[in-house]
Formats: structure tokens, C-alpha cells, sequence
């Protein structure tokens, strides 16, 4: 199960476990994977309390850290500007109307607002200048040996910075048009992710994409994701020369999870027909649980989502409100995940995870040994 990957990171299997939850993100690396930490919630101050606690919680292990910044966005080339001048600049594109629409759906499933203090910032990182303080951070810690970008070929001046510095970049693609650019732009990996995937996804599915970016990318290490719950797909996503792994929607379920008790519930109880591919958050397709958010924004009479990243500058206050009150938005909550949610039917610890992982791979392999060797 080795790749070159695994020694260049120094990891002993070629799983990645994308989580925005600290906790998991340490138990996945400790089991021998790469855990990789979500920023996009988080402003630079708080990335660096989360990767100080990494950095106590993994040992002699790496981690890896996923950014989001979009290849395009509005309000893209906007320059010499803070990330608060920025934020100010694009909050004038932003009709009241899609804030007085969104905050309507709140309000009529009973979710409280929240308190004053925490309704900013809006954009955190979702441009390349609210990305950079990230970075910065990213830096400074020694054990961050990867960082990915989840929406396109990241700045020419972050790949350097990064590359510069020892640690591995790549990034996410739904395409082989877009892994080709990452090529181009002289990445370290590419993450392959299928229509199935939870979070931004394309429209193909893995079965069909993983080939065809392995092939087109020749020697690039091709990381498979989209749809991954147990080790037959990791066995089958290497068979097609994945070079590893790249799971996230399987450790929402896990204990060491961040996930309220109503929103795991939400999980758990979901099958793969319930998710659907939505801007309702974002402003880019993003895969989620289908629910009375997703189909408030799909109305014909209802507004449009804006585009990234003024539609989450409307939908983050229902992202927070969702997070602490998460009875009260059980039916109006941000659930990215992808449509493996339908295997996600019990709760594991994340080691536990990772060893069936493995396990199943195993098996997986010996199964295709035994038929070669009865030809």
C-alpha cells in the first residue's frame, strides 16, 4: 500500500483525511495517514491555536493543512487592500434582498441569532488575500508538511512560498482540464475528485475521472477522492495508479468529530439518494444533504445564489447559527458531504476507521490475487 507519497511525507499508508476538526485531523496522522486541517473557517489568529495544538497532539508525525482559494471569484485583482477593506469592498455587491431572504428562512425555522460579538468576519478564506495571513501561519509549523487548495490552481507566489519552504502543495480538480493546470503550474499532487464527493465537486464521476486525470498527468501523484468509505475503493482507486487516497466525508461520523448531536444524527440517518449538488452556501456547486435551505435557494421564485464568495458572505451567518444552535437549524444547516454518506451508518473511532481502511484493502487485494492465480 506504500507509495512514494508516503515516504516523502513520512507517512506509513497513502490515506488523507480531509476534517475541519482538529481532534481528527491528530488521530488519523497518529494511525499513520496524514490527517489535513480545513482553515477556511478559521482567521489566521485562530489557525495558529489550532496548529499549536497539532503540533502537541501528533508527536514525531506530519499533518497537512487544506486552504481555499478559488481560481475565480468576485472581486478577484483587487489589490493593496485588508482583508476588512476587502471584505467592506465586496459587502457593496451584496443585495439586501439576498440577506433579507436568507435571514427570512432562518427566522421562520425558529434559529436564533447570534450574539453580536461573533457575527464577523464574512470572508475568512475565501479569497487570496484572506488566505495569505493562513499561510503565514501554515509557515511557521514545522510539521505542516502539506497544504492543498480546495478550489482551483492556487496563486503562482503561495506554490513558491510553500515549495520553498520543503513542504508539498497541490490541489483539488473535478476535471482533467483543471489537473492539467495544476500540472502546469509545477504542483507537488493532485487531488482527483469525482461528482460524488462531498463539499465543491464537478459533474463525472470517479470511476470515470480517476483514469482519465492518472493518464493525463503521467508522473503527477494523482490522490483519489470522491465517494471513498471503506478499502475495496482505495483498493480500486490504486489499481487505476492512484498514488493514494483521499477521504472526507467518512470522518463527520467519527467521535473525535466536532459534529453536535442532531447534525451527526442527520448523518447517520441519511442515504446516498438524500444529497444534491447546491449553491446555496457558497455560490460554487458543492455537494450537502438536501434540505429546506437547499430548496428555499432552487425556488424559480426566489433569489439566485450570488457568486463566490458573496453568497457565502450571505449564508456564513446560517452557517454559524447552524453550528450553535444546532437543534433549532436542524432543517435549514450547512451538511456538506458526499453521497458515501449512505455507508456512514454508525459511529467509529478514528484509528478504527484507518484500520479497516487498511483491512478492507487487504482483503481487497487478496481477493484479485486468488482470481489471478486460479487463471
Amino acid at each position: 500500500m506504500r507509495t512514494d507519497i508516503c515516504d516523502r511525507l513520512g507517512i506509513e499508508f497513502p490515506i488523507f483525511a480531509f476534517t475541519h476538526c482538529r481532534d481528527v485531523a491528530a488521530a488519523v496522522s497518529n494511525a499513520g495517514g496524514l490527517g489535513v486541517l480545513g482553515a477556511v473557517g478559521f482567521t489566521a489568529e485562530q489557525l495558529e491555536v489550532e496548529l499549536a495544538w497539532l503540533d502537541e497532539h501528533v508527536g514525531d508525525n506530519p499533518y497537512g493543512v487544506d486552504l481555499v482559494i478559488p481560481s475565480k471569484y468576485e472581486g478577484k485583482g483587487i489589490d493593496g487592500l485588508s482583508p476588512e477593506q476587502l471584505e467592506a469592498e465586496l459587502a457593496k455587491h451584496v443585495p439586501q434582498g439576498h440577506r433579507d431572504f436568507a435571514e427570512k428562512i432562518l427566522a421562520d425555522h425558529g434559529v436564533p441569532k447570534l450574539p453580536e460579538e461573533e457575527v464577523h468576519p464574512q470572508l475568512l478564506g475565501w479569497t487570496a488575500t484572506t488566505a495569505a495571513p493562513q499561510v503565514e501561519v501554515i509557515l511557521r509549523h514545522p510539521k505542516a508538511k502539506l497544504v492543498a487548495n480546495a478550489l482551483g490552481t492556487p496563486p503562482p507566489e503561495f506554490v513558491s512560498q510553500i515549495q520553498e519552504s520543503g513542504r508539498l502543495i497541490g490541489a483539488l480538480c473535478g476535471s482533467v482540464k483543471h489537473a492539467l493546470n495544476h500540472k502546469d503550474a509545477g504542483l507537488d499532487f493532485v487531488v482527483c475528485q469525482g461528482t460524488e464527493g462531498g463539499g465543491h465537486c464537478g459533474e463525472v464521476s470517479s470511476l470515470v475521472l480517476w483514469p482519465q486525470v492518472i493518464d493525463a498527468v503521467g508522473d503527477l501523484p494523482v490522490l483519489a477522492a470522491g465517494g471513498i468509505g471503506d478499502g475495496r475503493q482505495v483498493a480500486a482507486a490504486m489499481a487505476m495508479g492512484a498514488a493514494g487516497a483521499w477521504t472526507g466525508s467518512i470522518w463527520l461520523t467519527v467521535e473525535e468529530a466536532n459534529v453536535p448531536p442532531a447534525q451527526m444524527k442527520t448523518y447517520i440517518d441519511a442515504t446516498s439518494h438524500d444529497t444534491i449538488r447546491s449553491r446555496a452556501w457558497t455560490g460554487k456547486p458543492a455537494r450537502m444533504l438536501r434540505n429546506d435551505w437547499t430548496d428555499a435557494w432552487e425556488s424559480a421564485d426566489t433569489p439566485d445564489p450570488l457568486p463566490m464568495p458573496l453568497q457565502m458572505m450571505v449564508a456564513l451567518d446560517g452557517v454559524k447559527r447552524g453550528h450553535r444552535y444546532p437543534e433549532a437549524a436542524k432543517d435549514v444547516n450547512f451538511n456538506p458531504v458526499g453521497q458515501v454518506v449512505g455507508m456512514m451508518n454508525k459511529t467509529e473511532r478514528s484509528a478504527d476507521v484507518m484500520n479497516r481502511l487498511v483491512e478492507e484493502y487487504v482483503t481487497a487485494c487478496e481477493r484479485l490475487n486468488k482470481l489471478n492465480d486460479s487463471v
